[in-house]
């Protein structure tokens, strides 16, 4: 068992990650901000320990007595109208305060989810490439193990309407009259939820065998497929009578066109990716369809 603080706990990947790590025996605490909302834990509320961004970060570390380590999934897209400034707070500066914190006080690791995206895209890869990099040179210090994770395109039941999949999905099933969208030639490797936390699950299971220092793992299915053959699925599969406008938008100004994870890190430590796009676009759509 070890004893593990959770940040973006409340959020989809966070909440998932919550619950396989108490089913697997885990101690869990998670750092959330004093508005969140609590939902998606509902049902393990009693297990957690529960602290406030908002609070001294020193709390969570001196209350535990000693954390094996940080799992880092937090984060601020921009979607919401947030200055610049805001979204280089969220996600540059504080977790940066927190991997200082957990340094001092001997944490063993630091797992920070990052994303694919190219640096210079949007405010959002900016701030987090510029963690990443912070990341690693802190762990070239020896103080601290910084396990970063470039988390490919996650798609999952239950994921927030915001989300592209979760979009396109939902669209199909309500039969709306027209899908807008891009060319749909760039190429995403799209990850069933259920594999993403597996994935974390090795990592953290196998942590004596990443190494020290900074390390860096893809997680993904390792199957690029492009835009249009996962729109054009996912309207095969709702049997869906929406128009899908194919170009109606132009790519944003340095659209990522290929990304495929390799997957080598993680297979040589036995992990397996479970779902095939078929089967994971199916499992979801199911649950959608029942949620309408």
């Amino acid at each position: 068992m070890q004893t593990l603080l959770i940040t973006g706990a409340t959020g989809y990947l966070g909440s998932h990650l919550v619950h396989a790590l108490l089913a697997a025996g885990h101690r869990v605490a998670i750092l959330k901000r004093a508005v969140s909302n609590l939902s998606r834990l509902d049902d393990c509320m009693p297990q957690l320990a529960v602290f406030n961004i908002e609070d001294d970060l020193d709390l969570p570390f001196k209350s535990l007595g000693h954390i094996d380590a940080v799992i880092h999934t937090a984060t601020c897209y921009g979607r919401s109208g947030e200055k610049a400034s805001e979204i280089f707070a969220a996600n540059t500066v504080f977790p940066l305060q927190l991997l200082e914190t957990a340094a001092f006080f001997n944490t063993e690791s630091f797992f920070n989810t990052d994303t694919i995206l190219f640096k210079y895209l949007n405010a959002y890869s900016l701030s987090k490439h510029h963690f990443a990099e912070w990341g690693k040179g802190f762990a070239d210090t020896g103080k601290i193990n910084f396990v970063n994770i470039k988390l490919e395109h996650m798609y999952g039941a239950g994921d927030d309407s915001s989300k592209f999949s979760t979009h396109v999905i939902s669209a199909c099933l309500k039969n709306i009259d027209e899908l807008q969208l891009t060319l749909g030639e760039q190429k995403r490797d799209f990850i069933h939820i259920d594999d993403v936390v597996s994935a974390y699950l090795c990592l953290l299971g196998n942590v004596g065998k990443v190494g020290k220092g900074f390390s860096e793992f893809a997680v993904g299915s390792g199957q690029a497929v492009s835009i249009r053959d996962f729109v054009n699925t996912v309207h095969r599969l709702t049997v869906s009578r929406t128009k899908l406008d194919f170009g109606a938008y132009p790519y944003r100004e340095h659209e990522l066109m290929q990304s495929e994870a390799n997957l080598s890190g993680l297979l040589a430590l036995g992990w397996q990716c479970r779902y095939d796009l078929e089967t994971g676009l199916k499992q979801v759509i199911n649950f959608e369809r029942k949620h309408l």
